[in-house]
C-alpha cells in the first residue's frame, strides 16, 4: 500500500467508474516488479515446441528400440523420469524462489550412496535419515541465503562443496542393498511426478501466488533485504528442494543396475538446473510455465534413452551443457515476451492524491511543463528601458516625462 506525506492511504474506498483492470494494478506494490499480470502467450507456445520435439524422440526411440516402450524397459523409463523429474522439481522450486540451489546434485548422489549402503536395514530405517539430514542441510543453507542475503548459487555453491568432502570418502562403486525396486510403482511414481509438477505449475500461475514466490527476486540493488514475506518462503523453497533432491537420489539409486558410482553429483545439477531452463523457467526466477517441468524432463529422458539404443555415449554434462544453453535463451524470450503488458492509458489514471481531485479521486497530473503566472507583475528598475506610451501605469516607478516638464 502506497501513503501520502501526511501518511493517509492513497488509495482511498474504491470509487465507481473505476475499472476492474486498473485498481488491480493499482494495488501492486511497485516494490515487487512491474504493475500486472505476467503474460503466458510465450509459455503456451514453447510448451507446444517442447510437446512437438517429445513426440518426435519418442518416434525415434520406438523406430529404433520398440521394446523400450514396453515392459519392464518402460517401467525403467518411468522411473527415470520420477528420479529426474524429483532432481528437476528441486532446482524448479529454488529457481522460482530466485535463490537458485546448485546443491541439488551432490545432495541426491549423497543419498543414494547413503541408500545403498544402509538397504538391506529395510527402506524406512535407511530413507528417513537421509531425509531429515537433508531437511537439516536445507535449513543451513536457507538460514545462510536469507540472515545474510547472499545469493542462493553461492551459498548453495559452498554447500555442494561441503557435500563432494562427504562424497570423496567413497573409492569405488557401492553395491545396493536390500530388494526395493520401484519399477513395481513405476506408474505411480510418474503419475505422481507429474501431478506435482503440473498441479504446481497452475499454483504458481496464480498472480498473487506468482508474486509472494518470486519475491526474492531482485528488482532494484540486489543487496537490498526484500522482507520476512520473501525471507520465508525462499527458506522454505531451499529446504523443500534439498528434501526433494534427497528423494531423487533414492529413485536414481535403485533403478539403475545396482551400483551406485561415487563423483561430485555436480553433473546432476548442470542436467537438472538444465532442464528447469529447458522447461521455460526464467533463470531470474518467478516466471515459468505449467507443462514445461513435465515435458522437458521426459524429453531429456527420451532423447538418453535412444542415444543408449543408438549404442552413442552421451554424457550427462553434454545434455545438461545443451539444455542450458538453449534454455538461456527461452530465459530472454519469457523475460522480454512474459513481463506484465505496458498498461498505457491506465498508468495516467491511477488514481493518486492531488489537490485538485473529484470526490478524493484525481488523475495523474501529464509530465508535460505547465507555466505558471505570477501574482504581482514584476517591478521595473530605474535604468530600464524607456516607457513607451502604450504600456500600463503600474509599471511605473515615477512620473511620466510629459508630466515632468508641465506638459
Amino acid at each position: 500500500m502506497t501513503y501520502d506525506d501526511a501518511g493517509r492511504s492513497a488509495f482511498p474506498d474504491t470509487p465507481s467508474g473505476v475499472p476492474a483492470a486498473v485498481l488491480e494494478n493499482v494495488f501492486d506494490d511497485p516494490a515487487h516488479g512491474e504493475p500486472g499480470r505476467d503474460r503466458v502467450a510465450v509459455h503456451v507456445l514453447w510448451e507446444f515446441l517442447l510437446l512437438a520435439g517429445l513426440a518426435a524422440v519418442t518416434w525415434l526411440l520406438w523406430r529404433e528400440d520398440a521394446d523400450a516402450l514396453h515392459g519392464t524397459a518402460l517401467k525403467t523409463l518411468l522411473v527415470d523420469v520420477a528420479g529426474l523429474g524429483l532432481l528437476t522439481l528441486a532446482a524448479g522450486l529454488s529457481l522460482r524462489a530466485a535463490a537458485p540451489n546448485l546443491a541439488v546434485g551432490p545432495v541426491a548422489l549423497a543419498a543414494a550412496l547413503h541408500f545403498a549402503e544402509q538397504g538391506d536395514r529395510g527402506q524406512r530405517d535407511a530413507l528417513l535419515p537421509a531425509l531429515a539430514v537433508a531437511a537439516a542441510a536445507g535449513l543451513a543453507l536457507a538460514l545462510a541465503v536469507v540472515v545474510l542475503h547472499v545469493p542462493g548459487w553461492a551459498a548453495s555453491l559452498a554447500g555442494a562443496a561441503g557435500v563432494i568432502v562427504y562424497l570423496e570418502r567413497y573409492t569405488g562403486p557401492v553395491d545396493v542393498q536390500g530388494d526395493y525396486d520401484p519399477r513395481r510403482n513405476a506408474l505411480y511414481l510418474f503419475v505422481g511426478f507429474a501431478a506435482v509438477a503440473v498441479l504446481g505449475g497452475l499454483f504458481a500461475a496464480i498472480k498473487p501466488v506468482r508474486r509472494l514466490i518470486g519475491r526474492f527476486r531482485p528488482v532494484a540493488d540486489p543487496a537490498r533485504r526484500r522482507g520476512v514475506a520473501a525471507a520465508t518462503v525462499t527458506a522454505l523453497a531451499l529446504v523443500g528442494a534439498t528434501v526433494l533432491a534427497a528423494l531423487g537420489g533414492v529413485l536414481i539409486a535403485t533403478n539403475g543396475d545396482g551400483r551406485v558410482t561415487p563423483g561430485t553429483g555436480l553433473d546432476w545439477t548442470v542436467l537438472a538446473i538444465g532442464s528447469v531452463l529447458l522447461a521455460g523457467t526464467s533463470a531470474y526466477g518467478r516466471r515459468g510455465g505449467v507443462f514445461g517441468t513435465l515435458l522437458a524432463v521426459c524429453l531429456v529422458v527420451v532423447f538418453l534413452s535412444w542415444s543408449a539404443a543408438q549404442d552413442w555415449t552421451v554424457s550427462r554434462w553434454a545434455v545438461g551443457a545443451v539444455a542450458l544453453g538453449v534454455g538461456l535463451v527461452v530465459t530472454r524470450l519469457v523475460e522480454t515476451f512474459g513481463r506484465p503488458r505496458p498498461s498505457g492509458a491506465a498508468d495516467r489514471s491511477r488514481p493518486v492524491r492531488d489537490g485538485a481531485t473529484s470526490g478524493g479521486w484525481a488523475l495523474t497530473p501529464s509530465s508535460a511543463p505547465t507555466d505558471t503566472w505570477p501574482a504581482v507583475l514584476p517591478v521595473r528598475e530605474h535604468d530600464d528601458t524607456p516607457v513607451e506610451g502604450w504600456e500600463a501605469p503600474r509599471w511605473d516607478s515615477e512620473p511620466r516625462r510629459w508630466d515632468a516638464d508641465g506638459r
